[in-house]
């Protein structure tokens, strides 16, 4: 079940929750904004739920008439619209949220790749930046000693990762303790970047999206063919004595 239709489907639920805490002798008291029994603090509570759930499409959702379908089943009134016609306007209407998703998640990937491409182009001439065969750009902070890594060694690092807006979406600083994992785990332009260290040192590396998440992205912060940033500092090089994924 996808989450459009699982939004119809929640406030479903809070609907008939609604329905069954609503007494009669209570609207009044309810409509001029006071909530003094516990009916009506519940009522309340159920409808500023639902009012959440319906935030992602309330575009899509008539208020009058989800009030009119409250009123008709708690008045015991036969639904204007039978079991199989709310079915299909609820299947129709969750098609056509889908489609508005696709089509905004293309348009955001392709204004996403656009811009990293700009970025790119022009951090690339600036003074200390390098740019390898693959794309990836770096700049070095602080130098290290000792040997580089391998794609096949674990490494401990310190990082944190923004966009190209500067929005922080990930941080072993801010947890206060560095991430240990094997290096060829990670994304193409980490497992690339981090060979290029030595323990010790800290560099700044350029991600394009085609080594990041590309068009997948990840999560909610990273999205499709997101150039990603990231500080990273190289603290100790161990072996990996699990394989590669």
């Amino acid at each position: 079940m996808h989450s459009s239709f699982r939004m119809l489907a929640i406030a479903a639920c809070a609907s008939l929750l609604f329905a069954c805490a609503k007494k009669e002798d209570d609207k009044a008291t309810a409509a001029s904004g006071e909530l003094t029994t516990d009916a009506q603090k519940f009522g309340y509570s159920i409808g500023v739920d639902l009012g959440n759930s319906l935030k992602p499409v309330k575009d899509h959702v008539d208020v009058a008439a989800l009030e009119a379908g409250l009123n008709d089943v708690t008045n015991g009134v036969t639904p204007k619209l039978d079991d199989a016609a709310r079915e299909e306007i609820k299947n129709t209407v969750s098609k056509k949220m889908q489609e508005e998703q696709v089509k905004a998640r293309a348009e955001q990937a392709g204004k996403a790749k656009e811009e990293g491409a700009k970025f790119l182009a022009e951090n690339g001439k600036k003074a200390g930046v390098k740019t390898t065969a693959s794309g990836l750009q770096y700049e070095v902070i602080k130098e290290g000693e000792g040997k580089n890594p391998t794609a096949a060694d674990k490494v401990t690092v310190h990082y944190k990762g923004t966009l190209l807006n500067g929005e922080e979406f990930d941080s072993s600083y801010s947890r206060g303790q560095p991430v240990t994992f094997p290096l060829g785990n990670v994304i193409p332009g980490w497992t690339e970047g981090v060979q290029l260290m030595k323990p010790g040192a800290k560099y700044k590396f350029y991600i394009p999206s085609e080594l990041a998440y590309g068009e997948r992205g990840a999560g909610v912060k990273i999205g499709p063919n997101q150039t990603l940033v990231f500080e990273v500092e190289l603290i100790d090089v161990g072996k990996d004595e699990a394989p590669a994924k």
